[in-house]
């Protein structure tokens, strides 16, 4: 198996609130199923899919229990500890909420936030100097 993740799909309750936020935020969508799915290229090669939850559940064939995951959180890297605090009033001007304010983070030297979508996806907007991607697009983690 290749070493890669080609679709980060979510189940979303309100897909038209996922349109609404990610739109406002400036992000074309790749495919757009109205009531189904709506996916955006997150990276070279990658599709972010927010999946209507009832589809979601009926494509997995599991329980609605069953279908939830905790404890993940979306990274976006940004090129100044400023670039952090301005794309969070951006993301909140587009019905995102605050979870943690812009700050110093307690591990890896990383200046961050945390803004959740209006489906509680966490994204984390972070500044880390010694975080880079190479020209061959390999991570330098510093």
């Amino acid at each position: 198996m290749d070493q890669a993740v080609h679709f980060v799909t979510i189940a979303t309750r309100d897909l038209d609130a996922a349109r609404r936020f990610y739109g406002a935020l400036g992000w074309t969508a790749q495919l757009d199923v109205p009531g189904e799915i709506l996916f955006y290229r997150s990276a070279a090669g990658q599709l972010l899919g927010f999946f209507e939850r009832s589809k979601f559940i009926e494509d997995q064939g599991v329980d609605d229990q069953d279908a939830s995951v905790t404890g993940v959180t979306l990274s976006h890297n940004v090129g100044s500890r400023a670039e952090v605090v301005a794309l969070c009033e951006r993301m909140l001007a587009a019905g995102g909420d605050l979870r943690k304010e812009p700050q110093e983070g307690r591990f890896g030297g990383v200046f961050h936030a945390h803004v959740v979508d209006p489906n509680g996806v966490v994204w984390e907007i972070a500044h880390n100097p010694a975080w880079r991607v190479l020209p061959d697009g390999s991570v330098d983690l510093g």
